[in-house]
């Protein structure tokens, strides 16, 4: 195993063990995590950028075809309440699409700061989830 694989390993073995605290986690084939909180579906994946520059990625599905025009303005009043994460508002030929997406350094984080981070940003994408489809 390459140095870079042993990193990103090390770094979604401790994102597993601080995710399996609040939810089920599943890892897939290719090492990625994914889980649900609530209605919103999550991945987690490791990648080293450069040389000693880890990061975990997660992406949160935070609704999809949402219907009407006033959704991209919703999505972006929220994102401008200062989120951890980008949300993004994507149409489709059903309605919209919203995920929020958080890439961070996160070597050397411990399973405990590193759940408290997680969950922050995943509890948000659940809250967002519930704002739209609430006002859909």
């Amino acid at each position: 195993m390459s140095r870079e694989a042993a990193t990103t390993a090390t770094l979604l073995i401790t994102a597993r063990e601080a995710l399996e605290k609040f939810v089920e986690v599943r890892v897939d084939d290719d090492g990625a995590l994914s889980f649900r909180h609530g209605d919103v579906p999550c991945a987690v994946q490791g990648i080293e950028l450069v040389e000693g520059l880890a990061v975990l990625s997660l992406t949160c599905v935070v609704a999809w075809d949402l219907e009407g025009d006033e959704v991209p303005r919703r999505v972006a009043e929220r994102a401008g309440q200062g989120l951890f994460g980008t949300l993004g508002a994507i149409g489709t030929d059903v309605g919209w699409d919203v995920t929020l997406r958080y890439a961070f350094p996160a070597e050397g984080l411990a399973a405990d700061p590193l759940g408290t981070l997680l969950m922050l940003v995943v509890s948000t994408a659940s809250q967002v989830r519930n704002d739209l489809v609430a006002a859909a």
